[in-house]
């Protein structure tokens, strides 16, 4: 398997010197998160990913989890790596101290969850889901589910799960037929089949906690009908310890192309006991909670995958041996130069650097305003970061995932033929990194939550969280020489979405379809845009510290700048003509003629 490293300079440069995280502790209840702790405890979490969790991360994919007897066992060394990653607390970063949590900001988590995902993706999975049912819980659930179940996801003693999906329904969730039957004492029986539940059953924890999502009786058709519930694996003791198993089973674990070592279950529910999270036929509203969540989650898991893909292409680059450089021998002692030389070879390792560290950029950005939207004291700087996490969650899911295949299979073909075989471990990133753009809504349908509601929620009102700064930005980069090349490209590219908005929103008054047709296109231009956005305020920091000390970073920054703007931007064009283009010949094929 490729060695890995925690990229902690680069991490920093966006967390201190892009971002300034240093004003998050001016937050209420962030007061000791200052930047030296958040540096203490990324290298913690690099030591323990570095040391743990990339040694299991190929084994894992070779042995993957297995399921015998409705017991599903994890891989070689995942429980105790597992005890020990909970034991240090990694699941309680963000957590309320009201239930033993750090209540450290989600800007440090999303930071140490890259470096987990980088490790190992499939182990990350486990705490992800725990984190996601927590969350769920601790917004829509009673005080008395809250005090019970709380503490025990934080403590990673509990796991969490999401069961939406049905055999019949997916991204429509409307189509759901589990059944919820009221109980005298106020709980509910549970009766239905959920698949691809990502750690429905596993050996890690004493107990997994299952939110589900279901009917009552009396529930309305579609979506507007669905209640959530809180189903345990073991119907908990009073005392908190797990009691009787409950009337729930792992049926079949799926055969799949990547992230072995997390199962994904069939699950069968016969009358299992579960209690109601939020208000019945309120259990989408719940959901999306996780869903939303779960989405920027994976976005990071597409992160995390890109920079170990892009640290094995360039490990490899610098020390595979192959034919000269055009302008001559570069390493005239050996029998050949480093593939680093080759042109090919350069654009295929700064495509995905670029990409990562705009991506990086924009993970942590969203972290950082879901952290104002949380704590801030000013319900208006509340309200405008939250609207920003709104508008650019599809976009960090879709962007960030679709980097993560590309860079996956950009860092195999830097390995030629050796990066086909397995033994050498590039090629799991391409399969562990696929799944990311199909679930937690499909890309497509991040697309369509683009198009559909963000570019029309309160008139427009999230779009200008990012458009009115970003042009403010603009004009005033303007006026600074030093910044003119990296800024031209940016504002080129800025004027061409907002056109293209323009007529996606006209066109979708009149013609949804129309504007349905588009919005890959739309979400991908977008992309471009705010990683050209990140580029160029990244590239104004390196200039002011380009002959300082650490000149080099710097320079390397720039550089990585240069290639984005000059290099990647362009390609903006070819999503903003298509977007132009409407819907015409995409929609002129008959159903008939497929």
């Amino acid at each position: 398997m490729p060695d890995y490293k925690a990229p902690l300079r680069d991490i920093r440069f966006v967390l201190h010197e892009l971002l300034d995280d240093s004003k998050l502790a001016e937050l209420p209840g962030y007061a000791d998160a200052t930047p030296e702790l958040v540096d203490s405890i990324l290298d913690a979490a690099a030591s323990f990913c570095e040391e743990q969790l990339v040694p299991l991360n190929r084994p894992g994919d070779e042995t993957g989890s297995q399921l015998a007897n409705g017991v599903v066992t994890t891989p070689p060394g995942f429980k105790e790596a597992y005890k020990a990653f909970a034991e240090g607390g990694w699941i309680s970063l963000a957590n309320d101290p009201d239930y033993g949590g750090q209540g450290l900001p989600k800007l440090v988590s999303f930071a140490v969850e890259e470096i987990i995902c980088s490790a190992n993706l499939s182990f990350g999975m486990f705490p992800g889901l725990s984190n996601g049912a927590y969350n769920a819980i601790a917004l829509h659930g009673s005080p008395e589910l809250k005090s019970f179940y709380l503490p025990k996801l934080t403590t990673g003693e509990w796991a969490g799960t999401m069961c939406l999906t049905e055999p019949q329904c997916g991204t429509d969730l409307g189509l759901v037929r589990t059944k919820a039957e009221p109980q005298p004492d106020g709980s509910f029986k549970i009766t239905g089949n959920k698949i691809f539940i990502s750690a429905g059953e596993h050996d890690l924890t004493d107990n997994i906690l299952h939110l589900v999502l279901a009917r009552l009786p009396d529930a309305p058709a579609g979506t507007r009908g669905i209640s959530l519930f809180l189903v345990p694996k073991f119907l908990p003791k009073p005392d908190g310890s797990p009691g009787p198993r409950n009337a729930l089973s792992c049926i079949a674990i799926e055969k799949k192309m990547g992230i072995h070592a997390s199962p994904t279950c069939q699950m069968a529910f016969d009358g299992a006991t579960g209690w109601l999270v939020g208000r019945p036929h309120k259990g989408m509203s719940a959901m999306f909670t996780m869903m939303n969540a779960a989405r920027l989650g994976v976005g990071v898991q597409g992160l995390g995958i890109a920079e170990a893909a892009y640290q094995g292409a360039r490990d490899y680059a610098k020390q595979r041996l192959q034919g000269r450089a055009p302008q001559g021998p570069q390493a005239p002692d050996k029998p050949a130069d480093p593939i680093i030389v080759h042109s090919d070879i350069r654009r295929m390792l700064l495509t995905i650097r670029a990409k990562t560290e705009a991506a990086r950029a924009l993970a942590l950005w969203v972290g950082k305003e879901l952290d104002v939207s949380l704590k801030h004291p000013d319900p208006a700087a509340r309200e405008a970061a939250d609207d920003l996490v709104a508008l650019l969650t599809p976009i960090v899911k879709a962007a960030l995932t679709d980097l993560g295949f590309e860079a996956a299979n950009l860092g195999m073909q830097v390995w030629g033929g050796h990066g086909y075989i397995r033994d050498n471990g590039m090629e799991q990133f391409s399969r562990d990194a696929r799944i990311t753009q199909i679930y937690e809504g499909t890309n497509g349908i991040q697309a369509l939550d683009l198009v559909g509601r963000k570019l029309s929620l309160s008139m427009g009102r999230l779009l200008r969280r990012y458009f009115h700064p970003t042009a403010a930005f603009i004009e005033e980069s303007m006026t600074d020489p030093a910044l003119g090349e990296f800024v031209l490209p940016l504002a080129k590219c800025f004027a061409r979405l907002q056109q293209a908005t323009a007529f996606v929103a006209e066109t979708g008054l009149k013609d949804p379809e129309a504007a349905a047709a588009v919005a890959p296109d739309y979400l991908k231009l977008f992309s471009y845009t705010v990683f050209a956005t990140l580029w160029v305020r990244m590239a104004k920091i390196a200039l002011a510290k380009q002959n300082g000390e650490e000149a080099e970073f710097y320079k390397a920054k720039l550089a990585c700048a240069r290639f984005y703007l000059e290099r990647i931007l362009p390609e903006h064009s070819a999503p903003f003509a298509l977007v132009m283009a409407g819907k015409g010949a995409l929609a002129g094929m008959p159903i008939e003629a497929f």
